[in-house]
């Protein structure tokens, strides 16, 4: 009896969910909600940076800034969405020349059709009306401005099969009275014949790393627009050569803006541009002492 009655809702949630799905007036609604979707801040496109690495800068005053670095290397917009198109404003980016025949000929021809060369790496970025980008415009270092905070996203390095300790830092089990062999075990994962059974999500070994993993609020200290590298302030997730996305910071974007759409092609900048300092040289109490 319950289980012909739960079959019936069951049916009935369904039937009504494919007629929502089919019907006009569920489309047309979400179109007109695309077209006012941008009734706000600006939502700029973002790029694919490739990680350089890490290193360390020191700035007019001395003091030691640990840094990522990120190149641009060859970013070029592949594609425009519009949402007579697609249903929403959107950009998609390429990045780093690849070879023909390594591409494929459906990324080959794609990136053709867009007026650039075969790149490896995509990623597509919503955007609001006003930073719209046409196919085939390069995106250099200077679509971002120095003291600019960033967000950014990649896969974390992966550490193949790990056990508690190294997992999650467990404390693990003492080395001496009695315990033998089982001095980074894990320990007790149930209870007794109630429930009977290890709870979901409970902290065991396994895989660790090889996640993507976002990072918020990321400043940008330096940039080299000859060599089109950012210098982010911090830890970037990934190795080196790691594809990284980055975007403007969601929670700071107030702050520090870059040009919108992007850096027009004459007004091109050139050399190393540096974060200026404000307020006092936190070393010259020293020199008065």
């Amino acid at each position: 009896m319950l289980r012909s009655f739960l079959s019936g809702v069951t049916r009935g949630i369904h039937t009504s969910a494919r007629s929502l799905q089919a019907s006009p007036v569920s489309a047309t609604a979400s179109a007109g909600a695309a077209a006012v979707a941008h009734t706000g801040a600006t939502k700029r496109a973002g790029v694919v940076a490739v990680k350089k690495g890490m290193t360390a800068i020191w700035d007019q005053w001395g003091v030691r800034i640990p840094v990522t670095l990120l190149q641009l290397d060859s970013v070029y917009v592949t594609q425009t969405k519009t949402p007579d198109t697609d249903g929403y404003y959107g950009v998609q980016v390429g990045a780093v020349e690849a070879k023909v025949h390594r591409a494929g000929k459906s990324v080959a021809a794609h990136c053709a059709k867009a007026g650039v060369p075969a790149l490896r790496e995509f990623a597509e970025f919503k955007v609001t009306p006003d930073a719209l980008l046409p196919a085939g415009t390069a995106i250099t270092a200077a679509h971002y401005e120095v003291g600019q905070f960033i967000d950014v996203q990649a896969p974390t390095v992966g550490k193949g099969f790990a056990g508690v300790i190294k997992r999650w830092g467990m404390k693990g089990q003492p080395a001496t009275h009695g315990v033998s062999v089982t001095h980074r075990h894990g320990g007790s994962t149930g209870q007794c014949q109630d429930p009977g059974r290890v709870f979901k999500g409970k902290k065991m070994a396994g895989r660790l790393g090889g996640k993507t993993c976002t990072v918020l609020g990321l400043q940008i200290v330096k940039i080299d627009h000859d060599a089109n590298v950012l210098y982010v302030k911090g830890g970037v997730p990934g190795h080196d050569d790691q594809f990284i996305r980055v975007r403007d910071a969601v929670k700071k974007w107030g702050k520090v803006a870059g040009p919108v759409p992007t850096a027009a092609p004459d007004a091109a900048k050139a050399g190393q541009e540096w974060l200026a300092k404000e307020g006092s040289d936190p070393y010259l109490r020293y020199e008065s002492a």
